[in-house]
């Protein structure tokens, strides 16, 4: 994380990454109903906001550290002149749904267990997950379009390649559908680079 943090030159940022999709967000934006990134802890997921960014204005939402001493440097660290950073409570919901409405992009790791009374129960790899229903109703409020994310390492000295799977159709009405469908695109991704997610996170914890 710290190596990406204090990366600052785009130019040489993009040189590294392998991405042939760029000409989809664009697309996608031009709709103005801005776009939704999702990934899921795999692959060098602290590159996708500052590749993105490098190339149009973004919002991520991000869990705030347990020692309140520490959020004004990771905010600091995490920022780009075109990426912000919105904390994963109220005001930065309120952040997301603003950022959507003027039709810009917002990221997402869909994969984090939300509050208790934030989620529901869907299968994640045959297990019952609690999973966020935020996505879906950010979507039913902006209409934004929605693209799962992963950034492959290809090896040492190799790079990196971002892979984009847009998901087409809006989210289904029902909450706990369209949680499992997300987690159906979550699972899509992590199998292509199994080895490079983050498997010792508590996927299937109780909410709090």
């Amino acid at each position: 994380m710290p190596y990406w943090w204090v990366r600052r030159n785009d130019k040489q940022l993009n040189c590294q990454v392998e991405c042939d999709d760029w000409h989809l967000f664009r697309k996608a934006l031009v709709d103005g109903h801005g776009v939704i990134l999702l990934s899921p802890h795999a692959g060098c997921f602290e590159l996708l906001g500052p590749i993105y960014s490098s190339h149009h204005p973004s919002t991520v939402l991000f869990r705030l550290p347990r020692k309140n001493w520490l959020q004004p440097w990771i905010i600091k660290m995490r920022s780009r002149p075109q990426l912000t950073m919105a904390p994963a409570n109220g005001s930065g919901v309120r952040m997301l749904v603003k950022t959507l409405l003027k039709g810009q992009t917002i990221g997402i790791l869909p994969d984090q267990v939300p509050a208790l009374g934030d989620g529901v129960w869907a299968s994640f790899f045959g297990r019952p997950a609690y999973t966020m229903t935020l996505v879906q109703r950010l979507q039913n409020i902006s209409g934004a379009s929605i693209f799962v994310l992963g950034a492959e390492r290809l090896g040492i000295g190799l790079g990196y390649r971002l892979h984009v799977h847009p998901i087409a159709r809006q989210r289904d009405s029902d909450p706990v559908i369209a949680a499992g469908e997300m987690n159906s695109e979550m699972e899509r991704m992590i199998r292509r680079m199994p080895t490079q997610y983050l498997w010792g996170y508590n996927r299937y914890k109780m909410p709090t």
